[in-house]
């Protein structure tokens, strides 16, 4: 299974580091879009299909609180998985947007730390992540 992301935020530089933190994560991905705020990543999403959103708060045009809003009230996009990756410090303001259904990230983050957050709101099992356990048989009866 391969991930299709759309990564929000409108520093180009913390969008290549999300980028390269994703493919350090060891999670199979398959397309990885970008988009440089809100109203980008929308049309984005009308364009393509993903699997999981991750998302800045602070942006200029329009924030990531008011496109998570705007995803949320759209049937099509309303369960999407949305990860918002920040270093917001205000709490209410992260309890809103967790309200919202999206999971927090705090940068800096660890690609471990991505990758399990990740694998929880996508619902994806560590089998299924990490495929079957190997049986081997050494004719033993039990």
């Amino acid at each position: 299974m391969a991930f299709n992301v759309l990564v929000v935020d409108d520093s180009a530089v913390m969008r290549q580091m999300v980028v390269r933190t994703l493919r350090m994560s060891g999670l199979p991905l398959g397309t990885v879009l970008e988009a440089g705020n809100g109203e980008e990543g929308l049309f984005v999403l009308q364009e393509q299909w993903v699997d999981l959103l991750l998302l800045d708060i602070n942006m200029p045009v329009m924030n990531g609180e008011e496109m998570l809003r705007r995803l949320r009230a759209a049937p099509e996009t309303a369960s999407l998985p949305v990860i918002v990756v920040s270093t917001e410090g205000s709490e209410t303001r992260l309890a809103a947007l967790h309200e919202l259904g999206a999971a927090i990230v705090r940068k800096p983050f660890a690609p471990e730390t991505l990758r399990d957050t990740i694998l929880r709101v996508t619902g994806v099992t560590d089998a299924e992540y990490y495929g079957p356990v190997p049986v081997t048989s050494d004719d033993s009866d039990f």
